[in-house]
C-alpha cells in the first residue's frame, strides 16, 4: 500500500481495536515493511494519537487513552449500530440520554453514506421498541434537525400543536434542547411573539432550518442556564406537587419500580418506606407511576393527589365490574 494517507487511516483503524498489535502483523496486514510501520506510528503520534509501544523480541503497538478524544474510525456495522442505538434512545426519551447524544447523532447521520443511512432507517422502521410509556415518542429526525440549528445558530421554522390542540406556525431562534427523561423540550426565542418560549418536541412537526444565522440572545436566567429557565417556565404552568406517600413494601423493592424523577423513598421499617418529594410533573403521571410500583400504598398528600387517586380507583372498580364477568351474576 503506497498511498500514505490511506495507509495511516487503515493503521489507525486497526489500532482502535482493543488489543496489542505486533509490528510484524501490522506490516503484513498493510503489505509494507516493519520500518514503514515504525515511521507511520511516529506520524500518528505527531498528529496527537497516543500510540504506546511495548518492548520485547516481537514488540507491539496499541492505542491508549490520551488527553483528548481522537477521531474514531468506524466500520459499516459499527456505524449502523451506534446510529440505531442513538436513535432509539433519543426517540423515546430514555432516562440519561440527553442533548449530547442528539448532537452525536446529528454529526453521525450527516456523514453516513447513503447506503448506511438507508440501513439505519430500515432497521428503525422494522423494530418495535418496548417502552415503559412514560412519555410520547419523538421522531429522531426532528431531534437531529433541531439540534443542528441549535449548534449552527440557525433560525428554525416548524409547525406546533399546543396542549389544547391549537395548531400554529412558529419561527424561532433555538437556544437549547432539554431532556427530562420522559420528554424533550426546546428552549427558544419566538420571533413573532418577541419572547422566550418552551416547546414540547413531540408536538413539533416539519422542522425546517431557514439558513438564516443569528447571534444568540441572552437567556433571562443567571448564567444563561437553559435547565433553570425550563424549570421556571414549568413551575409557572403548573404548581409543584409535594408528594407524601407510604408504601407497604421494602424500600429497595419500591426504588427498583419507582421512576427516579420522583426521588427515592426512605425506609420506615423492614417492610415499609415513605416517599417525600417534590414533582413538577402532571398529577395524572404521578398517580400512574405510584400505581405501577405494584404494592399497597397510602397517599398522605397533597390533597389533589389523594382526591385523584380516589377517583381513579373508583373508575377502575367500575370498569372491572362492568366487564363480561359481571353479566354472569
Amino acid at each position: 500500500m503506497t498511498d500514505t494517507p490511506a495507509r495511516l487511516l487503515n493503521l489507525l483503524s486497526l489500532l482502535q481495536t482493543p488489543r496489542e498489535w505486533p509490528g510484524s502483523e501490522l506490516a503484513e496486514r498493510l503489505d509494507v515493511s516493519p520500518r514503514t510501520i515504525r515511521r507511520d506510528i511516529d506520524r500518528l503520534r505527531d498528529l496527537g494519537y497516543p500510540v504506546e509501544a511495548s518492548r520485547g523480541s516481537i514488540g507491539g503497538y496499541r492505542l491508549v487513552a490520551g488527553t483528548a478524544m481522537p477521531p474514531l474510525l468506524l466500520d459499516d456495522e459499527e456505524a449502523v449500530a451506534i446510529a440505531v442505538g442513538l436513535r432509539a434512545g433519543a426517540g423515546h426519551a430514555i432516562e440519561g440520554v440527553d442533548e449530547a447524544s442528539v448532537r452525536a447523532l446529528a454529526k453521525l447521520e450527516q456523514v453516513l453514506p447513503s447506503r448506511l443511512r438507508h440501513r439505519v432507517s430500515s432497521l428503525q422502521k422494522a423494530t418495535v421498541p418496548l417502552t415503559r410509556g412514560d412519555g410520547s415518542t419523538i421522531d429522531p429526525q426532528t431531534l437531529t434537525a433541531i439540534a443542528a440549528t441549535v449548534t449552527g445558530q440557525e433560525r428554525l421554522r416548524f409547525a406546533y400543536r399546543s396542549g389544547d390542540g391549537t395548531a400554529s406556525k412558529r419561527q424561532v431562534e433555538p437556544y437549547r434542547l432539554v431532556s427530562t427523561g420522559s420528554r424533550w423540550y426546546l428552549v427558544a426565542y419566538d420571533l413573532e411573539r418577541e419572547d422566550w418560549r418552551t416547546f414540547r418536541v413531540d408536538r413539533v412537526s416539519d422542522p425546517f432550518a431557514t439558513g438564516a444565522r443569528f447571534t444568540p440572545r441572552e437567556l433571562p436566567t443567571e448564567g444563561g442556564d437553559a435547565a433553570e429557565f425550563f424549570a421556571r417556565s414549568m413551575s409557572r404552568m403548573q404548581p409543584d406537587l409535594r408528594i407524601d406517600v407510604t408504601f407497604r413494601a421494602p424500600a429497595d423493592f419500591v426504588t427498583a419500580r419507582l421512576s427516579t424523577a420522583l426521588g427515592a423513598p426512605e425506609p420506615t421499617g423492614e417492610h415499609s418506606c415513605r416517599l417525600r418529594s417534590v414533582s413538577s410533573d402532571s398529577l395524572e403521571w404521578v398517580a400512574l407511576r405510584l400505581a405501577l410500583v405494584d404494592c399497597e400504598f397510602t397517599a398522605h398528600g397533597p390533597p389533589s393527589l389523594v382526591a385523584y387517586l380516589s377517583d381513579l380507583g373508583a373508575r377502575l372498580t367500575r370498569a372491572s365490574s362492568a366487564g363480561p364477568g359481571a353479566e354472569k351474576k
